[in-house]
């Protein structure tokens, strides 16, 4: 484990439902934290095409809306590598950028102070302020993860990170965003297992766009 705790404030650890009103409740202070995956896929389950685009998505102010909601209940972001550095490439300039919208600025500060999870076993080091790189012993550095109090801890995106998670049995809960969009081919968290899955629908919605976003839990 890793941990760039650069001016964060906070100290390393011993080891490195409702719905109201249409809006999803996924975490608040709570005994045991969540792992939750917020992932927007294609009809036939993909979640990024095959040259790991993201265009297909119909993202609008609807969805954005939505995305807010989630995020305002994390208590940490979890990435894997790619996920990882696409965010800080783009968030960390948005703090200098007169140009940046309200919603942006926000935004930017939040993942700045956040505590955000990095899985990846080809990462030597993380440079975004107050980062935790997970080199080895997923499953039990995740496990510690939940113990601690606070909100959930929410994978965003990162089909590879997140396949790895839900071979651990660590996914408590799947927030799919479901894209009226077939691909054909692409990348994909529930491939390649061999085996069943079943889930249990908590809730969903529609949204204009024809997106329906879900919310299950494995089936126990």
């Amino acid at each position: 484990m890793i941990y760039n705790e650069r001016n964060s404030g906070m100290k390393r650890g011993p080891m490195a439902k409702k719905i109201e009103q249409n809006k999803f409740e996924i975490g608040g202070e709570t005994d045991m934290r969540k792992l939750v995956l917020f992932m927007h896929v294609s009809l036939d389950g993909y979640a990024s095409d095959s040259n790991g685009g993201l265009g297909w998505i119909p993202y609008n102010e609807e969805l954005v809306k939505y995305a807010d909601e989630i995020v305002s209940e994390v208590g940490a972001p979890v990435y894997g590598r790619t996920t990882y550095q696409l965010m800080e490439s783009y968030w960390p300039k948005m703090l200098d950028n007169p140009n940046a919208s309200r919603h942006d600025m926000e935004h930017a500060k939040w993942l700045q102070d956040v505590k955000k999870i990095v899985i990846s076993g080809t990462m030597d080091k993380v440079e975004w302020n107050n980062t935790m790189l997970i080199k080895d012993n997923i499953a039990e550095e995740i496990k510690v993860l939940k113990e601690q109090p606070g909100k959930n801890l929410v994978i965003f995106g990162s089909p590879g990170a997140a396949k790895t998670l839900l071979g651990f049995g660590l996914i408590d809960e799947f927030l799919l965003t479901i894209c009226p969009v077939v691909l054909g081919d692409g990348k994909s968290v529930f491939d390649g297992g061999g085996e069943k899955i079943k889930f249990k629908l908590l809730s969903s919605r529609t949204f204009k766009s024809g997106i329906i976003a879900t919310r299950y839990e494995l089936e126990k």
